[in-house]
């Protein structure tokens, strides 16, 4: 049995486009600087045709990740949070021991992008998140220690 992760249907399209455009644009084109450095003639020496293959063996695998991931996904529809922290929730934390206020969405973790402050439901600080309140204060193992968060805010 696959596990099943949840995504927004923004970020299913998001990932879907991505697939297309690698598998209609990208890989074409790395099909042709191929045939075009093969026709360069000895292949041993031949940057062109190295770079090429290189290239192919990155997009492909690319595109054999995005196929996994989009067969994992499963889109999600939150029903409104009624205050709680749930699957797309935005929530405003307070970092209790250094005062910084951090604001997060909550997406799946085939979206998740801690530069644009999206926080996948898997990750430590999601899972201790998820069900919480404004006002509640949590406790949290990450990777850089213990963090105390207190909810700020949830819409």
């Amino acid at each position: 049995m696959t596990t099943r992760y949840p995504i927004t249907e923004a970020g299913l399209a998001r990932l879907k486009a991505e697939l297309e455009r690698l598998i209609n644009q990208e890989r074409p084109r790395v099909v042709k600087a191929i045939a075009e450095a093969r026709a360069h003639g000895d292949l041993s020496e031949n940057a062109e045709y190295h770079a090429a293959k290189e290239r192919q063996s990155f997009v492909e695998g690319k595109i054999n990740e995005l196929q996994r991931q989009i067969a994992s996904s499963e889109v999600f529809r939150s029903e409104g949070a009624n205050g709680r922290v749930v699957f797309e929730s935005f929530v405003k934390v307070e970092d209790l021991d250094t005062a910084e206020v951090s604001t997060y969405r909550l997406v799946g973790p085939f979206e998740s992008d801690a530069g644009q402050g999206h926080l996948s439901v898997i990750s430590p600080i999601g899972r201790a998140l998820i069900g919480k309140s404004e006002g509640d204060e949590i406790k949290v193992q990450t990777p850089g220690g213990v963090k105390e968060l207190e909810i700020v805010k949830v819409w």
